[in-house]
């Protein structure tokens, strides 16, 4: 996939949503300065002698790397399956534990888990939770709980109607639901040594040809994926992850990750890509389920980096912003699934290492909007967008920051950061949300962050700034992200596994997602002839010197690499020895 750097251009210019009864209580994290978590408790669905319940705890206090919420039931309720978090349960008291991928809540962060249960009788809301060994509550100063539980429940079980109206949309469908497992990628992931701690991660299906939605060579293809995510579903909430990814001219400043598609065949793009995937996704059969699309990576912003009066110039991508097809068909793809009362369209909106400069922040949001608003959609087809889409940029740099200086000399001026305005995901992620709103989009937009390959652990990982003899050292010393360039994309050596998925984790952000499988390779590094439509991109070549989009420095990618989407066993070894959080 292409990713462009800014070098030579700026050297020219010099919680809950499910059904059911809740409980929201505020209170202090143990060690936080001031009440620190929030906890909602949900009753998804119940039954004569069941039901199912997510939970969804919010830290506003302090960060914490790990959690333990525990309550009381006032009722016989026993909790009989339990996912993400480890759930254990003596007489009434209950208690979670977070795992290894969610226990780490920056202060505002939430993760989420759930339960199935049976009970008899009522099937009373706890009413007291106690986070870390700290009552959560309404008081500013935490209380001690009732050394009993409540001796008056209520004498019916609750009947609340669904908080998310049949016809209408969740604000954020990744709160209190659990996430599609691809089995073909799980079974691929528990197959390599040390695997199986990994493999029971969602990530995203790719739809990346015509082929794949009936299934590529034996594989399962677009019904086979949804009839095996209600499976996984129960009786809870279930998001399932797909990866449109089949424009006309698709990805026009690499070769790689090009598609089967011509520049001009937009009529094919609608009539044999995209209204078989809709139709599919409107079966009743699959209303149940969340659906999230992600709408073609890598295509709207090459129309403002890598086009006329750009030093990064293609003459690919000229034809395809000369010709609309990019807008037409990301138009018409959110038109037709926005339609699908279901379905959550997130719309591709690079990286920060490729639009955060001004002179691309702003014409790419401009640009959102007009592919958003062409071919009959509109803004409300957009539920929000998604950054980082198979990248490697750092989720959050905490060793320097955009307005630090050294001896008097702004880091922006540094090579690596390079006049850019943001430093890493978070902060490019909510500032473009900021961005997209005030052109119009819904107050409530979401953004996702794939975190998938962006964790830059292992012993290699700063613990502190770098050295304060000049900018680049101060940078380059305190950098998590150690890529070569910014603008390398490529199977990227020492990369690791990021933060896992999780919802909510922090202001203005649906979810952390692995929406590219890790262990899928992002292209050949070296000829391999192919029925795919898939070149080779010396960008995936390990002993390619560069060119103008990357500052003219090495590729930094890994060797013997397969093609686009095939397993790759070096990278996923690699991912999860550089893990951060660590395995």
């Amino acid at each position: 996939m292409s990713r462009t750097s800014r070098t030579a251009l700026m050297a020219a210019l010099g919680l809950i949503t499910a059904t059911g009864a809740t409980a929201t209580v505020f209170g202090t994290t143990a060690g936080a300065a001031t009440p620190g978590c929030k906890v909602d408790y949900s009753i998804t669905n119940q039954w004569s002698t069941g039901f199912g319940a997510n939970v969804v705890v919010t830290n506003t206090g302090d960060p914490t790397t790990a959690w333990t919420l525990e309550w009381s039931y006032a009722g016989n309720q026993q909790v009989t399956q339990g996912w993400n978090a480890t759930i254990t349960q003596s007489g009434a008291a209950v208690t979670a534990k977070s795992l290894s991928y969610n226990g780490t809540l920056a202060t505002g962060g939430s993760t989420s888990f759930g339960f199935n249960g049976s009970y008899s009788g009522t099937n009373a809301v706890p009413a007291v939770f106690k986070l870390n060994g700290v009552t959560c509550n309404t008081a500013t100063q935490p209380t001690d709980p009732p050394t009993t539980p409540p001796t008056t429940p209520p004498t019916t079980p609750p009947t609340t109607p669904p908080t998310t109206p049949p016809g209408q949309k969740a604000d954020n469908p990744y709160a209190g639901a659990k996430v599609y497992v691809n089995p073909e990628w799980s079974a691929k992931a528990a197959a390599e040594p040390g695997g199986s701690r990994i493999s029971n991660q969602p990530t995203g299906v790719w739809l990346d040809r015509t082929a794949a939605i009936a299934g590529v060579n034996g594989g399962m293809g677009l019904r086979a994926h949804l009839d095996e995510a209600l499976k996984q579903k129960g009786s809870g909430e279930l998001v399932v992850q797909l990866v449109i990814y089949n424009l006309p001219g698709r990805d026009c400043a690499a070769l790689s990750s090009n598609g089967e598609l011509g520049p001009t065949e937009i009529d094919k793009y609608k009539t044999q890509y995209i209204d078989p995937i809709a139709a599919i996704l409107a079966d009743p059969k699959y209303a149940g389920l969340r659906i999230v699309t992600t709408v073609e990576i890598d295509s709207l912003p090459n129309l403002i980096t890598n086009v006329a009066g750009r030093d990064t110039e293609t003459a690919n991508c000229n034809t395809m912003k000369a010709n609309g097809n990019y807008i037409k068909g990301v138009g018409y793809a959110l038109n037709k699934l926005g339609a699908i009362p279901n379905v959550y369209n997130y719309v591709d909106a690079g990286h920060h290492g490729w639009l955060g400069w001004d002179s691309n922040f702003g014409p790419s949001a401009e640009l959102f909007k007009t592919a958003a608003t062409a071919e009959g959609s509109t803004l409300a087809n957009v539920h929000g967008f998604i950054v980082n889409t198979a990248n490697y940029s750092a989720l959050k740099e905490d060793n320097f920051k955009i307005g630090d200086s050294v001896n008097g000399t702004s880091v922006r001026t540094s090579k690596w950061i390079d006049w850019n305005q943001y430093t890493d995901e978070l902060s490019y992620a909510q500032a473009m949300r900021d961005k997209l709103v005030s052109l119009g989009f819904d107050s409530k937009l979401g953004m996702l962050i794939d975190t998938s390959r962006n964790g830059w652990g292992g012993t290699a990982r700063p613990t502190g700034p770098g050295a304060l003899t000049s900018v680049d050292t101060y940078v380059n010393g305190g950098r998590y992200d150690r890529r070569i360039h910014p603008g390398n994309w490529c199977n990227q050596a020492g990369a690791g596994l990021g933060e896992r998925p999780q919802a909510a984790p922090a202001a203005g952000i649906d979810a952390y997602v692995w929406m590219k499988p890790p262990g899928e390779s992002d292209g050949n590094s070296k000829e391999i002839p192919n029925t795919e439509g898939k070149g080779f991109d010396r960008m995936c070549d390990p002993t390619y010197t560069g060119n103008v989009r990357n500052g003219n420095s090495m590729s930094g990618a890994l060797p013997d690499a397969p093609l686009s989407g095939q397993w790759f066993s070096a990278q996923f070894q690699e991912l999860m020895k550089n893990a951060h959080p660590a395995l």
